[in-house]
């Protein structure tokens, strides 16, 4: 544990101040309200989710989080959608191809396979593991999440996202995004390897 905590000091200590991508007000609200966000999608999702999608999701939440910044998180991850609430109950997709990469006093990350893709970066901030990226369509371009402007959101192709980051094990972690811009009340990302 003193060699984790240890990697994540040096980390944060390699990352100049300015570096830290900024939070846009309304990302920085959805970190806010994550826990009435998860708690009110987990209710849809328990109500009227399919029996098989119920239990994939509590596989996805099963597990206690350890720390999240550890040099072994880095290489290639399988990842699953979750969506929880608004437009459907609960929706389950199958596993789709993503990447962690040590960058610049955090982690890059990148969902590389399916339809809707993700890209941005983790760092701590303020004693856990923060993604702010950026959500598209494959076959888009999309700017970087610093690169948008200051009021963008989402304009259905793009949006922006922000996310917790927990690791569970070696072979497990999520990413859970409150309140996305588009589609559902809640969005997991299960990892596994």
């Amino acid at each position: 544990m003193r060699g984790v905590a240890a990697f994540a000091l040096s980390l944060a200590l390699t990352l100049p101040a300015t570096a830290q991508e900024a939070l846009r007000p309304q990302d920085a609200a959805r970190l806010a309200g994550y826990s009435t966000s998860i708690g009110e999608a987990l209710v849809q999702a328990l109500a009227g989710g399919a029996p098989q999608d119920v239990a994939a999701l509590t596989k996805a939440l099963s597990g206690t989080p350890d720390i999240a910044f550890d040099e072994t998180l880095a290489g290639p991850w399988k990842c699953r959608t979750i969506k929880m609430g608004g437009a459907a109950p609960l929706v389950v997709y199958t596993p789709f191809e993503c990447i962690f990469e040590i960058a610049g006093g955090g982690f890059a990350f990148e969902k590389l396979s399916g339809s809707q893709r993700t890209k941005g970066v983790i760092q701590l901030r303020e004693g856990r593991a923060i993604y702010v990226g950026v959500g598209y369509v494959a076959g888009q371009n999309p700017p970087a999440y610093a690169d948008l402007p200051a009021d963008f959101n989402s304009d259905g192709t793009v949006q922006t996202q922000i996310a917790v980051l927990e690791r569970i094990s070696p072979t497990r972690a999520r990413l859970l995004f409150p309140s996305p811009a588009v589609e559902s009340d809640f969005d997991i990302l299960e990892l596994t390897r």
